[in-house]
């Protein structure tokens, strides 16, 4: 073709935005709810692009919903103030003490941080927690015994996400619940962002961590299954095949496909761009689950 040479950086470039052009016109409009934590969280570089790529997606038309963690600020804060953190078979006590910390943590440092820096690249964000308006109501989760201040989510006031989505805000939430006793609760961040998408009745529901998504072959990272129905989700978490931290992710995915959200996403967010990758390009890069997934099928 004449001088396409020449020009060979910027067609790249177009064939890219051509790319995605039916990803645009499809979720324009929509919702997608991204859990935000891990390795992610720790890289200064890649949570900018994470920020970039969030700020990308409002202005192209879909409606991105934040919900973080803080797991390693929480270590780190409770650290440094010689506050001993006891664990019942693995799992944290969240007594009154702890308690102060993580919302101190999550509300007061992450969040704003969050929230900053997406304004910073021109979004606009909105800080929240899940005590704002009653936003998330929470009770004693009681599954693994008597953890504390852990909650189980009971109800999401999913109107306060919608009138700062129309208004073209960026919601950004920290999972503090509050208890019917009103209390203050710390829920498990993947769940608290699975229940949001469901109520919302999100398009999408990106988990983002610190893996490549779900292998064929746990020896070998770019044996990424790319998509898996409902179906063969469930059998490959029945069939022992998934182990360790990506039993709950699997788990959070598929409930939340069971309560509406149309398509579920694990990604590495230490991919750069890792969002608009696996939401805009036909091969993604991370793991999609449907409840019913055709070939070439990436909408």
């Amino acid at each position: 073709m004449i001088k396409a040479e020449k020009f060979s950086d910027e067609i790249s470039k177009a064939e890219v935005l051509v790319e995605a052009l039916p990803y645009i016109k499809k979720f324009a409009g929509s919702i997608a709810v991204i859990k935000f934590g891990g390795n992610a969280m720790k890289d200064p570089q890649i949570k900018s692009m994470i920020a970039k790529d969030i700020v990308l997606m409002k202005y192209v038309g879909l409606n991105p919903v934040i919900v973080h963690g803080g797991g390693p600020d929480i270590n780190k804060m409770l650290a440094s103030l010689n506050i001993e953190t006891k664990f019942v078979n693995g799992l944290r006590v969240t007594d009154e003490k702890v308690m102060e910390i993580v919302e101190m943590v999550l509300v007061g440092k992450v969040n704003k941080e969050i929230t900053s820096l997406i304004n910073k690249i021109g979004g606009k964000a909105v800080g929240l927690s899940g005590k704002d308006a009653n936003l998330l109501l929470a009770e004693k989760d009681l599954s693994q015994g008597d953890l504390g201040y852990v909650g189980k989510l009971i109800n999401v006031n999913k109107e306060v996400i919608l009138n700062l989505t129309e208004k073209d805000y960026i919601p950004v939430i920290a999972p503090c619940a509050i208890g019917k006793d009103w209390k203050t609760y710390n829920v498990n961040a993947d769940i608290a962002a699975g229940k949001i998408a469901s109520s919302l009745k999100a398009d999408k529901f990106v988990l983002l961590t610190d893996v490549e998504g779900i292998l064929k072959n746990k020896e070998d990272e770019e044996s990424v299954i790319s998509r898996l129905s409902y179906r063969e989700a469930k059998e490959l978490l029945n069939s022992e095949f998934i182990t360790g931290g990506m039993i709950p992710k699997l788990k959070c995915c598929i409930q939340a496909l069971e309560d509406g959200v149309k398509r579920a996403h694990i990604i590495d967010g230490r991919i750069p761009h890792a969002l608009l990758l696996e939401i805009y390009t036909d091969k993604g890069v991370g793991t999609m689950i449907a409840k019913e997934v055709y070939d070439n099928d990436n909408l």
